[in-house]
């Protein structure tokens, strides 16, 4: 069992693979087809991660104009390794290779996903200067200089309508640093404008959603925007907006949300906006500990703890090492449709596992009980060497499940016992009936005989009864596959050409070994073709029954 489970799972990584999802933790396969929540981020998977600045929207809070910000929150990007905002500004720009044109680079400090901002120190003119650039209400808190109760009130104002519209907002401030000196105190950082931009949702987003809660995953959406722009994408994506700031997990849920705790609110919401990485770890806490097998996605470093923390932790594509390093499966490509397509293969690599535990159960009845009830009743000694051709034959066949043509769960998956048990127990006891029912027409009657012309012998252990029983139990275990690989009827779900191919091969050599095999050292006789074409008279019935 150990190694067709083994092998089921290292084939299904190489599967998820050519469907970009690496998988870096081999038992994390299992748990993604039992997930029945997935937290997705916003931006790069549920939208094209492609920004636009809506440059008539602009708006200016000083003496400085639309091409200006655009301007000075491009000294405030990376011109080189950039992320999805620092590309958009920039190619803004009417030259993108001008976009440090006439300033000197004194220090520049990168995003911060703690604190929301870039921010670049640089010198023009013979002046040293700061601009930073960020999440608007970072940024307003961060101005001390000409902030005044109007210019509060207009920001907050815009930003509410481009939230409407489902735009991001952007803050650009300005500093000046008398003393010219890098480290140098400033004299206040000041508003100058409000960025618009734009990331529209990927085109089979709404299309995945749909499927995923066909799944039975619940998908949620968790974003470091404004909450407005998180419903107004919930709406156009058709997940909903009853979202919530990430606060609320602190504060409980706002009067009126209809939610009397927290963890009613987090298990039955579309999603969180203005979410920290510390919010990340305490979803997927507290989602947990409600009972539900959770997946989330992260990219950044600080995401780190809470893709440990997930029951599957996916980095999506372009995620820092540290994220992948802590991921249980990494992305190559962007999009949700992926990560569906990844729970789909999970379950289909579960189900073959399925398959094999319920299939190997029942054999394991089937030969202990069936074998012990023929030595008892009949003092039947079936000879040990045929016991391991047995398992070698079908060890063969069965190893091909792991590439075997199956079906995904229309549910998510997860182990239990007791219904494999239950399906062991019939279809073992059944066919123990079936072996013990045979031999003992065979032995106890003259029914073959007159029916069929074949010899009745009065020893029970003579080598061509140890002939026909092993032909027996090896065909019925063989076909017994193809009735625990299948929810139906087992020739409404086609099998893989491996699989009917190793069948095919073990039952001609199990055929053979009946009809010809004269191995006095084992006790076993051919049967001849007679008998092994009066054994298919039974077999048929059978496996029509079993089905």
């Amino acid at each position: 069992m150990p190694t067709v489970l083994s092998v089921t799972l290292a084939i299904g990584a190489k599967q998820l693979a050519e469907h970009k999802a690496i998988v870096t933790r081999i038992t994390a396969i299992e748990e993604m087809a039992a997930v029945t929540i997935l937290c997705s981020d916003k931006t790069g998977t549920l939208t094209l991660n492609k920004l636009i600045v809506d440059k008539p929207t602009i708006k200016p809070y000083a003496e400085f104009d639309g091409d200006d910000i655009i301007r000075l929150s491009a000294y405030a990007s990376r011109t080189e390794n950039q992320d999805a905002i620092d590309f958009c500004i920039v190619n803004s720009l009417p030259d993108p290779s001008q976009a440090r044109a006439g300033v000197e680079e004194l220090e520049f400090k990168p995003f911060n996903p703690v604190i929301k901002r870039t921010e670049i120190t640089y010198r023009q003119d013979g002046q040293v200067l700061r601009v930073t650039k960020g999440m608007s209400h970072t940024i307003l808190d961060l101005c001390s200089r000409d902030k005044t109760e109007e210019q509060i009130k207009a920001l907050n104002d815009d930003v509410d309508e481009f939230a409407r519209r489902g735009l991001r907002a952007l803050a650009v401030a300005v500093d000046e640093v008398p003393s010219g000196d890098v480290e140098g105190e400033g004299r206040g950082f000041r508003l100058v404008g409000l960025l618009p931009i734009y990331d529209p949702p990927r085109s089979d987003t709404k299309e995945t959603i749909d499927r995923a809660i066909a799944l039975g995953v619940q998908v949620k959406m968790i974003t470091g925007d404004q909450l407005a722009i998180g419903k107004e994408t919930g709406r156009r994506l058709g997940m909903g907006d009853n979202m919530f700031l990430s606060k609320t997990l602190k504060e409980g849920p706002p009067a009126g949300s209809g939610y009397s705790d927290v963890d009613q609110m987090v298990l039955q919401c579309d999603g969180f906006a203005g979410v920290y990485p510390e919010h990340k770890y305490e979803i997927v806490e507290r989602l947990q500990n409600l009972g539900h097998m959770t997946a989330m996605t992260g990219d950044g470093v600080n995401d780190a703890p809470a893709l440990s923390k997930a029951n599957v932790g996916i980095a999506v594509a372009d995620a820092t090492d540290a994220a992948r390093s802590a991921a249980d499966i990494v992305l190559t490509e962007p999009g949700l449709s992926v990560i569906i397509e990844a729970i789909i293969g999970s379950r289909q690599i579960f189900q073959r596992m399925r398959n094999y535990a319920i299939y190997t159960c029942s054999v394991t009845i089937r030969v202990v009980v069936g074998f012990s009830i023929l030595c008892w009743a009949f003092q039947f000694d079936f000879p040990p060497f045929l016991v391991l051709i047995l398992a070698i034959l079908n060890d063969g066949t069965i190893m091909t499940i792991s590439t075997d043509r199956v079906r995904p769960s229309p549910y998510p998956n997860s182990w239990n016992l007791r219904e494999i048990f239950t399906y062991a127990g019939v279809y073992g006891l059944y066919l123990t009936v079936s072996t013990v029912a045979f031999f003992a027409v065979a032995f106890k009657t003259d029914f073959f005989a007159d029916k069929f012309g074949v010899d009745r012998y009065e020893d029970p252990n003579h080598g061509v009864y140890h002939s026909i029983v092993y032909l027996q139990v090896s065909t019925i275990s063989q076909g017994l596959i193809f009735v625990t690989r299948s929810r139906g009827f087992f020739f409404m779900e086609r099998p893989s050409v491996m699989l009917m191919c190793a069948f095919i091969v073990a039952q001609l050599v199990a055929t053979f070994i009946a009809v010809y095999a004269d191995w006095g050292f084992t006790k076993i006789y051919g049967c001849g073709w007679t008998w092994a074409g009066k054994f298919f008279f039974f077999f048929i019935p059978t496996l029509i029954c079993v089905i």
